[in-house]
């Protein structure tokens, strides 16, 4: 709220730090599916995108974010009142990003993914 009772938005979180924040949960990932792929029946590639579904699904409903989202300041939100998103979107936003192309295509300059669920990043104001 600022100095009138009014609510701010927060502003949209820029491509290169959701990027960066892809980079790291894809990377975290990684180095988790490949310590507990021994143990597990599938492919390691299979793993990490597995992995990489629960983790950001997990935080991102816990916390608004994801590891990554967390370090890079970004925050998951409604769109376009930016409340908190149900667990229910985040599943079906995460499902969208791994299967990679809603995240890449755009509407209305938002990307497919956060379209489909209603959510948008923004930059988390510290």
């Amino acid at each position: 709220m600022n100095w009138q009772g009014e609510t701010q938005l927060l502003p949209e979180a820029t491509l290169l730090r959701r990027v960066i924040a892809l980079i790291i949960d894809w990377t975290m990932s990684r180095l988790i599916a490949g310590l507990i792929g021994p143990y597990l029946f599938f492919d390691s590639d299979f793993n990490t995108l597995l992995v990489f579904y629960l983790e950001v699904t997990l935080f991102t409903t816990l916390f608004q974010a994801s590891a990554g989202q967390r370090i890079m300041g970004v925050k998951v939100l409604s769109y376009p009142d930016q409340t908190r998103i149900s667990a229910k979107q985040v599943a079906l936003r995460t499902l969208l990003i791994c299967m990679v192309l809603p995240a890449v295509f755009t509407k209305d300059g938002r990307a497919l993914h956060n379209h489909f669920t209603n959510s948008q990043t923004v930059r988390e104001l510290y």
